[in-house]
């Protein structure tokens, strides 16, 4: 458009020229007719008159030049100088009104994809950086557009890698597998192992018109799943275990009960070994049923305000009998206190701690039994000075059908839940449990209700 203006400025300018020079010729031409008629010669003429007409077009087209020149600037600058951010505060020119209109409306259009598509980052953002599970987008060529810090600390990549391909920062075979595969089209998945846990990895392709335009990298922690899988196979297993000695025992008896073979002097101790037997059956699927019940939570179980010491006293009494017949003395110590929480769980819990001091104790040991308080819970502690637990055994004796001293614990007749059923209804008090213990000095352990008990 420059350029245009300013070749029509030149033409007006050069017509401008030509006239003045038409103007000049008439001029000259008189003048040429008055030295002609003396007869001076024309050559002569022509030199005199050449040097001045030359110097008038010099002139004329410097001027011409600079009056186009400054022409152009003037005509150009109100353009250079249009706002293009708001295109229709300039009305210098009306002629260009309707592309100013058309640029207007088009920043319009991007002003508002551009808040759209500020506001959807955002959010994607927002939703991923506060994720637990690892988030990772790949194009067609696996070069990492997007990485969420929850992903880059299990795959041990710094979140600045986006642009770069995953496959050069992290080399793992069963990663680049799953990547290889879903970048065929296969949805795939497998685990990786990481010191803190067990991680499951989902890899899928990206579909687009029926070519696959990149990859999503989905990261979750299965370490808790793959525990309690573990947990219930051994749960499973320890439960057949358990339950499977006693029968055969009972079947055993029972057979040569049966078939006449047993002594008529032994028919009282084999009938004797049946009811121990089937008794420790019964405990054992009793407390199955309780722990199954505390796994589901405290449904139907009351909250109350209760007085721990009347618990602890009523435990001690109906264990009374079997303290003295392992010659374990029982003492109680405290006072009343209130304690908010579930009737039945503080008797467990009381009932089992007691009832492990009394069997893994020693002829003429003592199970102390405390009850106090101070500024934020309320303390039930049971002391003994029975056998000990070993150190490496401290963090295990709350497990499921774990026991310390396999030969021992059957020899109480223990089921090995009695723990786990303490631990589980402490949990459903808030309560922090505490153990100390030393290898023939005995074991304390404490259990602290808070006093601001939400279940």
């Amino acid at each position: 458009m420059k350029r245009r203006i300013y070749k029509s400025i030149c033409m007006v300018v050069l017509l401008v020229i030509a006239v003045s020079m038409l103007m000049v010729y008439g001029v000259f031409y008189s003048y040429f007719d008055e030295r002609i008629a003396v007869n001076e010669s024309v050559n002569n003429i022509t030199v005199e008159i050449l040097l001045p007409v030359m110097l008038i077009i010099g002139v004329d087209l410097f001027v011409a030049f600079m009056l186009a020149s400054n022409l152009t600037k003037k005509v150009i600058k109100p353009l250079n100088e249009l706002d293009l951010n708001n295109p229709l505060s300039n009305s210098e020119y009306e002629e260009i009104l309707p592309l100013l209109r058309r640029i207007d409306d088009q920043q319009q259009r991007l002003r508002f994809q551009s808040e759209q598509l500020k506001r959807r980052r955002d959010e994607f953002n927002a939703v991923t950086l506060s994720m637990n599970e690892g988030l990772v987008l790949l194009n067609d060529k696996g070069m990492v557009l997007s990485i969420n810090p929850a992903a880059s600390n299990i795959l041990d990549v710094k979140e600045d890698c986006v642009g770069m391909n995953i496959l050069e920062i992290n080399r793992e075979a069963i990663l680049q597998e799953l990547i290889k595969n879903a970048m065929d089209g296969s949805r795939m998945e497998g685990v990786i192992e990481r010191a803190d846990g067990e991680y499951q990895i989902d890899v899928s392709p990206v579909i687009s018109q029926g070519i696959i335009s990149g990859a999503v990298i989905l990261i979750f922690d299965v370490t808790e799943k793959e525990k309690a899988e573990q947990v219930r196979k051994e749960f499973t297993a320890n439960v057949s275990h358990e339950l499977k000695t006693p029968l055969q025992s009972i079947l055993g008896y029972a057979e040569l009960l049966k078939c006449n073979i047993a002594k008529e002097e032994d028919v009282s101790k084999f009938s004797s070994k049946i009811y121990s037997e089937t008794k420790r059956m019964i405990h054992l699927v009793e407390d199955i049923i309780n722990l199954s019940e505390l796994d589901e939570g405290p449904k139907g179980m009351l909250r109350t305000d209760i007085d721990a010491f009347v618990i602890v006293k009523d435990v001690v009494d109906n264990l009374t009998a079997s303290a003295q017949n392992s010659g374990v003395n029982l003492v109680v110590i405290g006072e009343h206190i209130i304690v908010n929480g579930i009737s039945q769980l503080i008797t467990a819990i009381v009932f089992n701690l007691v009832d492990n001091a009394i069997k893994y104790n020693k002829t003429g040991g003592k199970v102390i039994i405390n009850i106090n308080e101070n500024k934020d819970y309320v303390i039930i502690s049971v002391r003994d000075t029975g056998i000990g637990i070993p150190q490496e055994d401290l963090d295990r004796i709350f497990e499921r059908f774990y026991r310390v001293d396999k030969s021992h614990s059957k020899e109480v007749g223990g089921t090995g839940l009695g723990l786990s059923i303490v631990k589980h209804s402490a949990k459903l008090h808030n309560a922090q449990i505490e153990i100390d213990s030393k290898v023939g000095e005995g074991t304390i352990i404490k259990v602290l209700f808070p006093k601001k008990i939400t279940i």
